[in-house]
């Protein structure tokens, strides 16, 4: 499905809950799919929620949600994936870039619609941003280059810092974005 016509089937989305009524359509499933615990992610999934019931979705009604946490464990994409796929969703949500990288190995058919990953470029989710290609798009955060700036911040606050240590994920390539441009700063 061309992107354009999925963004144009989504924004057509206010009559959907009418015309599965009318027709006893059934109603299509929505996987989402989150590398976080559900006590962490909860506020964010009823905000979504939330959203979906203003614009006329009600969850068994008219749209089928069907949401996956990794609870952590980031080993479980694949199987959550698989999971999903098996219960022919129309759609995947996938939140960060381990679980959106997650699907697009597993299918290249099943429209993907990510949000929260840096750089989707980069890491492999699609071609270009203008033009994703494929059936992957979805929303980027793009704040890679922040990453030197707030070293930077760091440098004017603590003027005597001479090193800092940075966690990171090393399951998720966006980490290694974000790695590598607070390494640049350095260089300055």
């Amino acid at each position: 499905m061309r992107r354009r016509g999925f963004i144009m089937l989504l924004g057509g989305a206010g009559a959907w809950p009418l015309a599965v009524r009318a027709q006893g359509v059934k109603p299509p499933r929505v996987g989402y799919l989150f590398t976080s615990k559900k006590a962490e992610g909860h506020g964010l999934w009823e905000a979504c929620r939330q959203g979906l019931r203003e614009l006329g979705y009600r969850d068994g009604e008219n749209i089928i949600l069907e949401p996956r946490w990794t609870e952590g464990h980031q080993e479980e994409l694949p199987s959550l994936v698989q999971e999903l796929l098996g219960l022919n969703v129309a759609v995947l949500v996938t939140a960060a870039t381990p679980a959106s990288l997650a699907a697009k190995t597993a299918t290249n058919t099943t429209p993907i619609v990510f949000v929260a990953v840096a750089d989707p470029v980069s890491v492999g989710l699609v071609a270009l941003l203008a033009r994703p290609g494929g059936n992957v798009t979805g929303l980027s955060l793009l704040t890679s280059d922040l990453s030197g700036k707030r070293l930077e911040l760091l440098r004017e606050l603590v003027r005597k810092v001479s090193h800092v240590v940075i966690l990171m994920n090393p399951d998720n390539a966006s980490n290694a974005i974000f790695l590598k441009q607070t390494q640049l700063a350095t260089q300055n």
